[in-house]
């Protein structure tokens, strides 16, 4: 039958098979079928029925017409969740056994692509779903407050949400040692690279080469160790890691910028990172003068966008490619 509807009016197979399956179901659901005739309830709705009568045909032929009433006045959201607590209380055992298999059904892959993303696909248990969505929300629901200036699409929001929980997480000081180590995002580049020069190897260890000025961008705040090679793999000397900034002087910076400095943003300290204004590898020094504290995504500005940032009178002073000042952030 589910053939002959496909071909009939020109559909899909899958559309015609839940066709197929409402139209048997209404056999036996004279209620819903005379609603849905009448117009009072929506093919979604009685799609909604229709599954509650497969979890359990003779108690739902008893109480059909008070489902099918609230299908008269329940947006569809809101019938679904009465038809689960419907099933709940006929059907506990049933409903405990398609928990557990939504939980073995749970899964998660993660892989670099051909270039150069990273796709993300999978299924999250109710629980682990719902961390992840509080997760990510409360980043949003934070950057709402920068008004019509953001231009990022929905999906967008929720990837920049995604990296800012991941490195909130990568950057707390209990996290698991591993190999002596925390937890830590590794970038091979050579001092060439680093330097502006192009040719030379720069890249992150999985997701493979990035652009010279995305590795000076990591390491404004970085632990740096040197490895002097001859050639490109023969080690012949390993210098001691050295942090970029060191906790103190972040406090410091903390202190005085109390968050990103970029104007309008009002992200917390704990979502920034140093940037060092003249960088490092220019012979910029590590001390308050020539540091400040930016975001993520506004720390991108200057090493992508041509923004600048100069410390006049104590205060972080950000300065757009044109050469035009932006106006500091109102006080709280």
């Amino acid at each position: 039958m589910a053939s002959w509807v496909e071909h009939r009016f020109a559909t899909t197979w899958g559309d015609a098979a839940r066709q197929v399956r409402m139209a048997r179901a209404l056999e036996e659901m004279p209620a819903t079928r005379e609603a849905l005739y009448s117009g009072e309830v929506s093919t979604t709705a009685v799609g909604q029925l229709v599954e509650a009568r497969e979890a359990n045909p003779k108690e739902f032929s008893r109480v059909e017409s008070v489902l099918v009433d609230a299908a008269r006045t329940l947006p569809v959201r809101d019938l679904r969740k009465a038809v689960t607590h419907w099933r709940d209380a006929v059907d506990a055992e049933a409903v405990a056994r398609e928990e557990r298999d939504r939980f073995e059904r749970r899964g998660l892959n993660i892989s670099p692509t051909l270039d150069r993303m990273v796709r993300l696909d999978g299924n999250l248990d109710p629980e682990t779903g719902q961390t992840v969505l509080t997760a990510v929300q409360a980043v949003i629901d934070a950057d709402a407050r920068r008004g019509p200036t953001d231009r990022r699409t929905p999906a967008q929001r929720r990837a920049d949400a995604l990296g800012v929980v991941c490195r909130q997480w990568l950057a707390r000081s209990d996290r698991p040692v591993v190999g002596g180590e925390r937890p830590h995002i590794t970038v091979v580049v050579d001092l060439e690279a680093l330097e502006g020069r192009t040719g030379y190897r720069c890249e992150l260890s999985d997701t493979g080469a990035i652009t010279p000025e995305a590795a000076r961008r990591w390491a404004c705040d970085a632990k740096v160790s040197r490895v002097i090679t001859r050639g490109r793999s023969e080690p012949i000397e390993i210098g001691r890691a050295s942090k970029v900034v060191p906790a103190g002087i972040r406090r410091a910076l903390v202190v005085r910028d109390g968050g990103c400095a970029f104007p309008g943003c009002h992200r917390p300290p704990s979502w920034t990172v140093p940037h060092h204004i003249r960088h490092w590898t220019d012979g910029g020094e590590t001390n308050l003068s020539n540091l400040a504290l930016f975001c993520w995504e506004h720390h991108d500005r200057f090493h992508h966008d041509g923004f600048s940032v100069r410390i006049v009178d104590g205060k972080p002073v950000v300065t757009r490619p044109d050469g035009t000042v932006m106006e500091n952030r109102a006080p709280p």
